[in-house]
Order: structure tokens, then C-alpha cells, then sequence
């Protein structure tokens, strides 16, 4: 099996130990606690759930500064984007130099105890040093940008140092059929006895080109299996809720996939819309959960115009150092249903078509047809799936 990044072995940083979780749950109670922001909070399960590994905590702003400039760790680890705890000053003289604290979740009713942190430096980033890190990680200080906007609201307080995570937020419980961490989908794949594994991510229900496209990586491959891995985390306004993506994927899988050829996860992360930063970030905890491909297409996590088409494959060629990841690309173009040859094929794949050849439907026709109770053409939309989608907007 592929081996996780950096390291032989998985380090999930849950603490699985029925007796040592116990402990750590009571000691959390007495301890100074804070409460998250989201993103940081979307990291702490992430480190628990071995999606981060090696990582061992949060990072420094040091850390965080040379993988922004150069996608390495001060201490040379390979990592595309900075993973931080970020606050205010505020809610940090609030810990009263408290160096070991109980980090609240933020998305919680209650804010129960998320992770136990041992804060090892607290650093104040200059504006200089918050500018750089957009800059490299977004390609842009554009306040309009979402991962910016939410970057730079979390506060200038860089708090570094290991954390130990009780338990999975709300994701595993809103969530408890689809949630898993990267040692369960790395167990799974073990009992489904898959040798090649290719990854798909996804934060919308998933139309009939997204289905072909995952059909055609596993043939091309030579797969045996294939992860669905869908975002459970924050999304822009618009996206279609997490439940309803996961009943129009599960329907899919279940009628036109061979049995025990796929498996419908999800993963609890914050979108970062960072684009090419992202699609590597993206193929680090693919690698993580036992993927050894992942299927990466036109505008890969990005948002707006910020990116172009093909940023996302491109920076494996010319930022990736080689040898720095074992998992493999595998390179999407838009995909679309071809009126002259009755299939679906990647549009740069058939080059003597004209765009008019295409069933191409813009996400806001799509949205429209739904609302008014009207299924996409079979050639853009399962009808199984349509049905899903037709009952959520009529009754939003």
C-alpha cells in the first residue's frame, strides 16, 4: 500500500486510547480554554484524522512563512499550504500566558473541547508577513477573495505547538455514514483488497460527466477502486448542503457502479478556493488516505477568475519537486456529453468538435431547471439523481 507523506506510518493525532482520552477530556475542563475559528478548527480534525500527517500540531509563523515562499516546512517537510491556529491578540491575552489550553469548537452548539494544545511560541505576524502568505498560497490579496476574506479574519496571532484532538466536531455526527478519517479509508481499501486507488473530490453533486470522467480514470489507470471523497466543511454561498450531495452521490454509486468498486467518504475541511496551492494540498492527504492517484480537472478549487483552466495540474510540473509525492495525477479536462459520438469524452480529447456539439448546461440554468421542477437532459444529469435535487430546491 502507497505510504502516507513524510513518514511509514499513519500518526493520527486522536487520541484512541479509551483511558488516555478520559484523562485528557477531565484535565481539558480545568485548563484555559479559546474558541477556534473555523478554519482552525477544520485543521485540528484534519491532524486528527491523520489527513495531516506527519504533522504533529500547528505551525509556526516561521513554518508557515517558508511554506508560503517555497512549499517547505523551516525543518525541509514538504507542504504546500500553512496550517494554523490563527486568533486575535485579544483572545490570546485573554490565556493569561497559559501555555497549555483546551481549544474549543466554534461550530458546535456549547463549544465542547475539540483538542488539547501545549502552545509552544506565540507570534504576532506583521502585516508584511499576512500579505505574503496570501500573496503565495491565493496568488492575491484581494480582499473579495474567499480564502483571503477568511484568512485574514481569523486575527494576526500565530499560535504554534502539538495538539492532541478528543474528538471529530460535528462531522462525524452529523455525518456518521459518510465521515471518515484517513486510517478508516486506508483500512477499508485493505478489506475491499484494492491495489490501485484513484481519489475524486468533490463539494457538488456529482453529474453525469463528473461520473464518466471517474469511470475513464479508473479504466485508464487501471484502478480497481475508487474514493469519493466529498468536502464536509464550509462552503460558499450557493453550494448545495452536504446531506443532499451525499443522497444524489450515494444514488449514483448505487445504480451504475459495479459493487465493491467505490466507496462515498467525506472529510471535514474548510475550503480554502486556493486553487493550485490547494489541488496539492489536495493530493498530500489523498496520499494520506491510501489513494495512489488522484483525479484533478479544470480549475481544481479554485473561484472566480483568480486561476487559470489548468493552474491546478501545471504546478505539479513546475512548482512539485520531484520525488516530493508518491500519489500520481491524474489530469481532467472539462468533460460534456458529445451529440456526434452518443458519450461522454474530455472536450479536449475531440478536437474536431465545435462547442454546439456539446451538451453544456452553466450552473445556473442547471440550478433553474431544478428549482422549477424540471430534470436536466439525461445527457448532463442521471435521473435518479435529478429526483434528488428537484425535492432540496423546491423545498428551500
Amino acid at each position: 500500500m502507497i505510504k502516507p507523506h513524510g513518514s511509514d506510518e499513519l500518526n493520527p493525532l486522536f487520541v484512541y486510547n479509551p483511558d488516555e482520552h478520559d484523562a485528557l477530556k477531565r484535565e481539558a475542563e480545568s485548563l484555559p480554554s479559546m474558541q477556534l475559528s473555523s478554519a482552525a478548527a477544520a485543521n485540528a480534525v484534519m491532524l486528527g484524522a491523520g489527513y495531516f500527517n506527519p504533522l504533529t500540531g500547528y505551525m509556526t509563523l516561521a513554518d508557515a512563512v517558508s511554506v508560503a515562499e517555497n512549499m517547505h516546512t523551516a525543518s525541509g517537510l514538504f507542504w504546500p499550504t500553512p496550517v494554523l491556529n490563527l486568533t486575535t491578540r485579544e483572545q490570546f491575552d485573554a490565556l493569561n500566558g497559559a501555555k497549555r489550553v483546551a481549544l474549543r469548537d466554534p461550530n458546535v452548539e456549547g463549544n465542547p473541547v475539540l483538542a488539547v494544545m501545549d502552545i509552544d511560541n506565540a507570534e504576532e505576524a506583521s502585516a508584511e508577513q499576512m500579505a505574503l502568505i496570501t500573496e503565495k498560497v491565493y496568488r492575491t490579496t484581494d480582499s473579495e477573495h474567499p480564502g483571503v476574506a477568511a484568512f485574514n479574519g481569523q486575527g494576526n496571532m500565530v499560535l504554534s505547538g502539538p495538539i492532541k484532538v478528543l474528538n471529530f466536531s460535528y462531522f462525524a455526527e452529523d455525518f456518521p455514514d459518510t465521515f471518515r478519517t484517513a486510517v478508516e479509508i486506508r483500512n477499508e481499501i485493505k478489506e475491499h483488497g484494492w491495489k490501485k486507488v484513484v481519489a475524486f473530490q468533490t463539494r457538488n453533486p456529482m453529474h453525469l460527466a463528473h461520473e464518466e470522467l471517474c469511470h475513464m480514470a479508473m479504466e485508464r489507470l487501471g484502478c480497481d477502486g475508487l474514493v469519493i471523497h466529498m468536502l464536509l466543511g464550509k462552503l460558499k454561498k450557493g453550494d448545495i448542503p452536504a446531506p443532499v450531495r451525499d443522497a444524489a452521490i450515494r444514488k449514483m454509486v448505487e445504480l451504475y457502479f459495479p459493487p465493491n468498486s467505490a466507496m462515498v467518504t467525506g472529510y471535514g475541511f474548510d475550503m480554502l478556493y486556493a486553487g493550485p496551492r490547494e489541488a496539492v494540498l489536495h493530493a498530500v492527504f489523498r496520499q494520506n488516505m491510501g489513494a495512489t492517484h488522484f483525479i484533478i480537472g479544470r480549475d481544481h478549487a479554485g473561484v472566480g477568475d483568480y486561476y487559470g483552466a489548468f493552474d491546478a495540474q501545471t504546478i505539479f510540473d513546475e512548482e512539485v519537486p520531484k520525488g516530493a509525492l508518491e500519489i500520481e495525477i491524474f489530469r481532467a479536462d472539462h468533460t460534456a456529453w458529445s451529440k456526434k459520438l452518443n458519450k461522454v469524452v474530455m472536450m479536449s480529447e475531440a478536437p474536431d468538435h465545435t462547442k454546439e456539439d456539446f451538451v453544456l448546461l452553466s450552473g445556473t440554468k442547471v440550478r433553474e431547471m431544478l428549482a422549477n421542477g424540471e430534470a436536466p437532459p439525461k445527457e448532463f444529469s442521471r435521473p435518479e439523481v435529478a429526483k434528488i435535487l428537484i425535492d432540496y430546491y423546491q423545498n428551500a
